[in-house]
């Protein structure tokens, strides 16, 4: 099997290019995305080989680009929105809530609306407000539409072709911190044998606890298990990769082996991702669990400026302190 070492931002490029030499009906349209290739370059090259009636610059209104879209998946295409930073969104999201996560079962089943919305998100980048949020929440929280995230440069290359071939809307939660961050990508790999893209994936075995993750903070769990290793304490990784539909039966199984479950997110606590998993697990491995399920989020506060956001996302230091607080029980 052929590999290549790539960026997470490269290895979604080369999906996206595979993804519109394999089905003409697949357009990339958004803000700056043709000739600029992109605020963070993932679409660079992709105007000049394919079109500008492929990879289209659209004006600076996330409303219209996201209906213009409906209208189009309507007509049997397959496009994919840019949504330049994660703060942007939020102009779009009645159309996304009101139009793409309905028309389906509006329809009794009879209209699909095949097309993914792209969208960088999280902080770490040394941006303001409106540039490094975590809106997962809201899309999670809505019947209709499917939303997972990838973490390392082979997922993002497999993760944007699946859910671009997918007949449901999905929303499609990229790493921004992670986007030069590199790793093998099998590039030609044949798709249908790809890991399930609703499925969640166990990225390092351990047995003495269980720390589940997603998007950005995959790699910060990873880092505090190897520093957690150092002292003894065998932490088990869980990448959940998708957020709605949950994929919770990795996370499950490892509870009921290990007992004990911290929850890792960028967004803020109050009603975030971790608030339900938690909920879940509890519910299902109640009589294996040793500790409550703990939570290690973002405050809940606007995104702060630059010069503190260090001190608002959460680091290795804060998901060892739970780890120990778990144990403390």
């Amino acid at each position: 099997m052929a590999t290549e070492t790539l960026t997470l931002g490269k290895a979604l490029n080369t999906g996206l290019r595979r993804a519109l030499e394999n089905d003409p009906k697949v357009v990339i349209m958004g803000e700056d995305v043709g000739k600029l290739g992109g605020v963070f370059r993932i679409t660079d090259g992709l105007q000049k080989d394919f079109g500008d009636q492929r990879v289209i610059d659209t004006p600076l209104a996330e409303s219209g680009i996201i209906g213009t879209a409906v209208g189009l998946a309507i007509r049997g295409f397959r496009p994919v929105c840019e949504i330049q930073f994660d703060g942007f969104v939020y102009p779009a999201y009645d159309q996304i809530v009101s139009q793409v996560a309905k028309m389906h079962y509006r329809s009794q089943g009879k209209v699909r609306i095949p097309m993914v919305i792209r969208i960088p998100f999280g902080g770490g980048i040394g941006a303001v407000e409106h540039h490094s949020e975590s809106p997962e929440a809201y899309f999670a929280h809505t019947a209709g539409l499917k939303v997972v995230s990838c973490s390392n440069p082979q997922d993002a290359y497999v993760m944007i072709q699946q859910a671009i071939a997918s007949d449901d809307p999905i929303v499609f939660l990229e790493p921004k911190r992670r986007y030069w961050e590199k790793g093998q990508v099998e590039v030609d790999a044949p798709l249908a044998d790809a890991y399930p893209l609703h499925s969640a994936r166990v990225v390092r075995p351990g047995s003495d606890a269980t720390v589940l993750a997603y998007g950005p903070m995959v790699r910060t769990a990873l880092d505090a298990a190897t520093a957690a290793a150092e002292d003894g304490r065998d932490l088990e990784v869980i990448d959940l990769r998708t957020l709605s539909p949950l994929d919770l039966t990795a996370a499950y199984e490892s509870v009921r082996r290990t007992g004990r479950c911290v929850v890792v997110h960028e967004a803020p606590g109050n009603l975030g991702m971790g608030s339900e998993i938690a909920a879940r697990i509890t519910e299902e491995c109640f009589y294996s669990l040793e500790s409550p399920v703990l939570r290690v989020t973002g405050f809940d506060i606007p995104y702060p400026a630059a010069r503190v956001e260090e001190e608002f996302l959460p680091d290795l230091d804060r998901v060892l302190d739970a780890v120990d607080r778990s144990f403390g029980w």
